[in-house]
């Protein structure tokens, strides 16, 4: 029996890291997928960038319009003021020219606020560019990598499944038929017992079962039924007590109790 319990728990180390093998293979895409998400926000940053770059240039060139107009116009009414007769149109003409003159210092303000705003978002697409530079680079190294990694497990599995073959030809097929339904349902098939428990799902072991598990025996566990095996080299070392302190300092032999003291009786003569 203890040839068999070597047997099943070496085919389900086998089973496990083959497992373990295919969560590793199948996290690859996802490990690229968010690489390339990664680039792919770096790129839109960098592509918004670059359009409030291009609106600030469209915005400062219709400012730049609309103040040429704005300075023709009082330079033409000021030429004007020569020509005009009457108080009323010297007036109306002032009001023009300081009105104009108003509109085109205002827009020019708006101008300089647009060149500053330009500079923080040149830097601005710069850093984006670098970063977008480096996340490339980034997701090449890390396509790279999954493909040397596949390739790995591709020759790990290969070893497995060749280790597995042969363990599994030298179970009896009742016992791989019970060993596949259980990993099939449980994940594990094979657990050791522990401290009269079942290791698998931490449940109670019954007395009966645990002085047969003790014995050699392979049972099923009464919870979640997965085979239970014991290992003796396993088990918890048994420690014994440590002294009473109060005890040992003391130095005093301890007291017998009343009843202890009182049980001697004089023998019949």
């Amino acid at each position: 029996m203890q040839l068999l319990i070597e047997k099943l728990v070496k085919l389900q180390s086998i089973e496990l890291e083959r497992t373990r093998l295919n969560h590793e293979l199948h996290a690859l895409p996802a490990e690229i997928a968010r690489s390339e998400a990664k680039l792919a926000a770096a790129q839109k940053q960098s592509s918004e960038a670059k359009a409030v770059l291009e609106r600030e240039e469209k915005k400062r060139a219709q400012l730049e319009l609309e103040i040429g107009g704005h300075r023709q116009k009082a330079s033409r009414f000021r030429e004007q003021l020569d020509t005009v007769t009457t108080p009323e149109q010297v007036a109306a003409m002032e009001h023009e020219i300081e009105f104009s003159t108003a509109e085109a210092e205002r827009l020019e303000a708006e101008e300089y606020a647009s060149l500053a705003r330009t500079e923080t978002q040149e830097a601005a697409l710069v850093a984006a560019g670098e970063r977008v530079k480096l996340l490339a680079a980034e997701v090449g190294a890390v396509r790279a990598d999954a493909v040397k990694r596949q390739r790995q497990i591709a020759g790990e599995q290969a070893k497995l499944d060749e280790a597995r073959l042969a363990v599994r030809a030298k179970i009896d097929s009742e016992w791989l038929a019970r060993f596949d339904h259980t990993a099939a349902s449980r994940g594990t098939a094979i657990v050791r017992a522990q401290n009269q428990q079942c290791t698998g799902c931490r449940m109670g072991i019954r007395l009966q079962m645990w002085n047969q598990l003790r014995d050699g025996e392979l049972m099923n566990c009464d919870s979640c039924n997965r085979m239970l095996y014991w290992q003796p080299e396993a088990a918890p070392v048994e420690v014994a007590p440590a002294p009473d302190p109060l005890k040992a300092s003391s130095g005093r032999a301890p007291r017998r109790s009343k009843q202890t003291a009182g049980s001697s009786k004089p023998s019949a003569a």
